[in-house]
């Protein structure tokens, strides 16, 4: 799906906005006439490859120029992106920042907040999105439009999900890296040469993320059939279970949840 209109990305130079920028350009769902990077530096190498595209350093020019505007700055930062924007779809994927302040920091009603990550870069991101009342049709078609060219999206009415999703999916690999990280200490420990245990469990991860992905059956389904198989990894699945590692991990993303309300309000990292 195309993306209507002139989109306008304020901190595209980061890690975020510069992956949501390439993802939708490589994807061809956006011309490259057609968007504006602001950044402080006024200038945006990683999109180099565009040569198409506008850059500035000043954010109100860039949302008087587009008709949406994504807001991608740290969230300690988003004081001072000190644009006025009454009459434009403003979209943030700043973590924490609520859509009372998003309103306060905008002067927009048409307010979309969102999570994104940096697999935006590679079209692998989930980005579920909130939208305010006055968002339209019409908007809610660009919201899709922007996202589905960088990964899956779908829409949320709860507030508190965008959070739950920032602590979920936001980081990549995050909490997966930390799953393999510990399946390759495992093996070092058993006398697994380094390289070999990293060579495996990525690959374990790769092939069990495209499976997934791809299989009519639910991930606790598949954690199912592997117990009543019966095997080795019936074994591993059972103890873990036994031990609580589903509790251990629900705390965990709690605690990143928790962090992501705060970190918007609070200025931290």
């Amino acid at each position: 799906m195309a993306i209507e209109g002139k989109v306008g990305i304020i901190g595209g130079n980061g890690q975020l906005g510069s992956a949501i920028a390439r993802g939708m350009l490589a994807a061809g769902a956006l011309k490259p006439e057609d968007l504006w990077i602001s950044a402080r530096s006024g200038r945006a190498p990683a999109l180099a490859a565009w040569p198409g595209v506008t850059v500035t350093a000043d954010n109100a020019a860039l949302a008087a120029a587009c008709d949406t505007v994504i807001l991608s700055v740290p969230p300690a930062q988003a004081g001072a992106i000190a644009i006025a924007a009454p009459d434009r779809l403003v979209i943030s994927v700043m973590a924490g920042v609520p859509l009372r302040r998003l309103g306060d920091l905008t002067g927009a009603a048409r307010i979309v907040r969102a999570m994104s990550s940096p697999a935006a870069e590679r079209r692998l991101a989930y980005s579920p999105w909130l939208a305010t009342e006055a968002v339209s049709a019409r908007d809610r078609d660009c919201v899709r439009a922007i996202f589905g060219a960088v990964g899956l999206t779908d829409e949320v009415t709860d507030e508190d999900q965008i959070d739950q999703f920032t602590a979920m999916t936001g980081p990549v690999p995050g909490f997966v890296a930390l799953f393999a990280d510990a399946m390759i200490r495992h093996a070092e420990a058993r006398g697994i040469a380094p390289q070999v245990a990293s060579r495996a469990i990525r690959q374990l991860f790769l092939a069990s993320s495209t499976i997934m992905d791809e299989a009519d059956a639910s991930p606790a389904e598949q954690v199912r059939a592997m117990v009543d198989y019966a095997g080795t990894t019936a074994a591993g699945i059972t103890a873990m279970e036994a031990l609580g590692l589903a509790d251990v991990i629900s705390r965990g993303l709690d605690a990143a949840a928790t962090r992501a309300r705060m970190i918007g309000l609070d200025g931290g990292a």
